[in-house]
């Protein structure tokens, strides 16, 4: 019987990105299928400048992820991402991006959010922009994507929206606060998956899904 994992997350959310071995593993059993859903917590609303007390506490946070995940949060992230006070930190942009890749290349959706995640914390770059999103999806090969992220149509929103429903609504029915939130799906029956394990130990979550 195949398997969902539901994933609940940000784009910008440091956790998440620790927690990209974990996924990357589970994505590579046949039997089970990872659904990406952003919830949006970090944009819209939840968009906040970044000013010096929120960088700092940021990067403290992300010393203790690579500590614990081997996850890498570079000079260059600290310095492009975290000390520009011109830039909001806003996930939207990135959300958009994804959900562009999930209606043209569903397959390459885990992808694509990887391939953001570095583009942010490794490389230091500006994943508010569009443009810039729009590169990150053209060097994977993923053109419709791109076209689509360099001009967002009312389709595409509406698109991403009810993504972010999808997120919400799962969010509400579990009791979930925070992100990542895993949601597993086997037959009729949906639980969260306790993740904390699977930050140091990636092959954890795939072992677990397997004896389900």
């Amino acid at each position: 019987m195949t398997k969902t994992l539901h994933y609940l997350f940000d784009p910008l959310c440091g956790w998440c990105y620790g927690a990209m071995p974990a996924l990357s593993a589970l994505n590579e059993v046949p039997a089970v299928s990872i659904e990406l859903l952003p919830t949006g917590l970090f944009s819209g609303e939840g968009a906040r400048p970044m000013n010096a007390e929120f960088a700092a506490y940021a990067w403290s946070n992300d010393q203790r992820i690579e500590r614990l995940t081997g996850q890498r949060f570079t000079e260059q992230y600290r310095e492009q991402v975290l000390d520009d006070r011109h830039r909001l930190f806003d996930s939207g942009p990135a959300t958009v991006a994804l959900t562009a890749v999930s209606l043209t290349a569903p397959a390459r959706e885990l992808d694509a959010l990887k391939a953001i995640q570095s583009a942010r914390y490794v490389d230091g770059r500006d994943t508010t922009s569009l443009e810039m999103l729009a590169g990150v999806l053209h060097g994977l090969g993923l053109e419709q994507a791109a076209a689509r992220v360099a001009q967002p149509d009312d389709d595409l929103v509406a698109a991403n929206q009810a993504r972010i429903n999808r997120a919400q609504a799962l969010m509400r029915e579990f009791g979930a606060h925070g992100v990542p939130t895993l949601v597993a799906e086997s037959g009729a029956k949906r639980w969260v998956v306790n993740h904390s394990a699977f930050y140091s130990n990636p092959r954890a979550l795939t072992s677990e899904f397997e004896a389900a």
